[in-house]
């Protein structure tokens, strides 16, 4: 199964950002990563996120994958949950193959995808055909639409990276 998932952080992301695709990489194989984009916080002030997004395939309960992704994520600092504040690592389980999925702890597709330029931008990179399980359309054709977000976005690379923190 096709899984998307986030990577942010805006503490250490020269650090923290290479740790979690080296730990995504060791659990689920071989990774589709996106280009890495810098962006300002979203809903408070802090310093600027490093953004991108992985795909990967699994045959996992979407339960295990999202234990695995909180399990990275507390590995690498990250001590709580709360939506609005700096973090240094946020890993957001987008897409779950074609399964539309609410249990009131785990949703996807995610409403992320359409609502942050950061998660659709690198999405329409990676699966610019791929189709959104709920809308019905391609990331590429959602990306391009007038309605698509459209906060800033800077594309870094990876030696940047290493001078982001």
């Amino acid at each position: 199964m096709d899984t998307a998932v986030g990577i942010g952080s805006n503490i250490a992301p020269g650090r923290y950002v290479p740790a979690a695709i080296q730990a995504l990489h060791a659990r689920f194989g071989t990774l589709d990563i996106s280009t890495l984009y810098r962006c300002p916080a979203v809903g408070f002030d802090g310093a600027d996120f490093i953004n991108l997004v992985v795909i990967f395939s699994t045959d996992e309960p979407i339960e295990q994958v999202q234990a695995a992704l909180r399990d990275i994520e507390t590995a690498n600092g990250r001590a709580q949950r709360a939506r609005d504040g700096s973090r240094t690592l946020d890993l957001d389980l987008l897409l779950y193959g074609d399964t539309i999925h609410d249990d009131g702890t785990i949703r996807v597709p995610r409403a992320d995808i359409t609502d942050y330029a950061f998660v659709l931008a690198p999405l329409a990179e990676l699966r610019p055909q791929g189709v959104h399980p709920s809308l019905g359309r391609t990331y590429a054709a959602l990306w391009g639409d007038d309605s698509a977000p459209c906060q800033p976005l800077i594309a870094i690379d990876w030696a940047e990276l290493a001078g982001a923190d």
